[in-house]
């Protein structure tokens, strides 16, 4: 058996936990906490897998006990799922202290249950950056090369004015440290070892009215491809619900996903990506498009960081996308097309109304080296006529074209961004 105790957000070990223990686990703070006697056997957690071949010739020695310490709730982002996979759910006996993201918003008073919660250890930190620029409150959780620093510096640039809560040392009545700041500011500053938790919030929205059944990010809407009449916009200058259902689909939005919508117009494209979960950027050439799009984006309860400026141009000054829309262009949509099939890592969808277009457009997808596809979309939608009766009425044609990266090519940009 391997008992599994969770510690260090302020619970104390179990009376007797450590009782008869052969070998015990757990990163160096927690062993010194412990106050082990000096003849017990011990591992300071560094690599996991040499760890799990010294326990697993524990586990098989007559009267062996193994006794693993992890922060918090060691069930949640922590080590209970690489024991289970090595040793099965029967040898283990977990016993959670509170989790360090129950603890770091206690602190500061707030309820959890609509937090997105994401984990930024041993992993890539581009997808808490998006999930932290996309909703109004997220908990990550840290680690060696994907702390405060670096996950303030990326939130800084063009900063959507979100606050950090770092929370450091959690439950250590000496050292436990809990501070809120800008991003800049926490950019700016050296933090030590073990930060628990960043909180990242938007103060506007971190206490939602809705009543929550569902804990965690928002449900994924029921209805997507919305009516034109959703959104303001200027003269049917809007991208048609028909055209942006089949834009959406190969667009793929998803949390932890930031999505470009370049011409955006209205922000039709933007506001549903955001909708369903990712970090949305929308550029805008004209400053009164620039206002309707943050008008769309709030009468939606979403978050579209809105762009004033004319692509190609802007696109250098932005964070890499996962995918992206392009809604306009003009002359220089093959010049569009080519910057954003370099960097996007996923997808480059293309909405145009001119056939003799296509072929350049096709051209700039497959230069980039994603493959291209499309389909030429014409509907005519069903409108009254007096007497009660209904005829067809045809929408303009629109070509809808995407590129979409092989699976097996990485995106290769130089100086890329998070």
């Amino acid at each position: 058996m391997i008992t599994v105790v969770g510690t260090g957000t302020g619970s104390p070990l179990p009376p007797g936990v450590l009782d008869g223990a052969t070998l015990v686990v757990g990163a160096r703070r927690h062993l010194e906490a412990a106050g082990l006697p000096e003849e017990t056997e011990r591992i300071v957690l560094g690599p996991l897998a040499p760890a799990l071949e010294v326990m697993a010739e524990q586990v098989g020695k007559d009267g062996a006990r193994v006794v693993v310490l992890a922060s918090g709730d060691p069930g949640f982002f922590g080590i209970v799922r690489a024991l289970a996979e090595r040793f099965g759910s029967d040898a283990l006996d977990v016993r959670p202290s509170a989790p360090s993201v129950a603890v770091a918003f206690a602190r500061i008073g707030l309820p959890w249950d609509d937090a997105v919660v994401v984990s930024a250890h041993g992993r890539d930190l581009r997808t808490a950056v998006n999930v932290c620029r996309a909703h109004p409150k997220v908990a990550v959780l840290t680690g060696p090369g994907s702390g405060p620093a670096e996950l303030a510096t990326a939130l800084a640039y063009k900063s959507s004015g979100r606050t950090l809560v770092i929370a450091s040392a959690l439950g250590d009545p000496e050292h436990e440290v809990v501070e809120r700041m800008s991003a800049l500011e926490a950019a700016g500053r050296e933090w030590p070892d073990p930060v628990s938790v960043v909180l990242c919030i938007d103060e506007a929205r971190a206490l939602s009215p809705v009543v929550r059944t569902v804990a965690g990010a928002a449900a994924v809407p029921g209805q997507w491809a919305l009516d034109e009449s959703e959104f303001e916009h200027r003269d049917s200058m809007i991208t048609k619900f028909e055209v942006r259902a089949l834009a959406l689909a190969k667009l793929g939005p998803r949390l932890g996903d930031l999505v470009w919508d370049i011409g955006a117009g209205s922000g039709s494209v933007a506001v549903e990506c955001a909708r369903l979960g990712a970090a949305v950027v929308a550029v805008e050439k004209t400053s009164d498009g620039v206002e309707r799009i943050r008008a769309n984006a709030e009468a939606h309860g979403v978050y579209v960081r809105a762009v004033h400026g004319a692509a190609p141009t802007v696109l250098s000054d932005l964070f890499d996308p996962d995918a992206v829309f392009i809604g306009g262009g003009g002359r220089e949509l093959p010049a569009i097309v080519t910057a954003c099939a370099r960097r996007a890592r996923r997808s480059v969808v293309v909405a145009l109304a001119a056939l003799d277009r296509v072929p350049e457009v096709r051209a700039a997808l497959a230069g980039a080296g994603l493959v291209p596809d499309g389909v030429l979309l014409q509907s005519s939608r069903l409108a009254p006529l007096p007497g009660d009766v209904t005829r067809l009425a045809a929408t303009n044609p629109v070509f809808l074209l995407w590129g979409t990266r092989p699976a097996d090519t990485a995106v290769d940009v130089e100086g890329a961004q998070l």
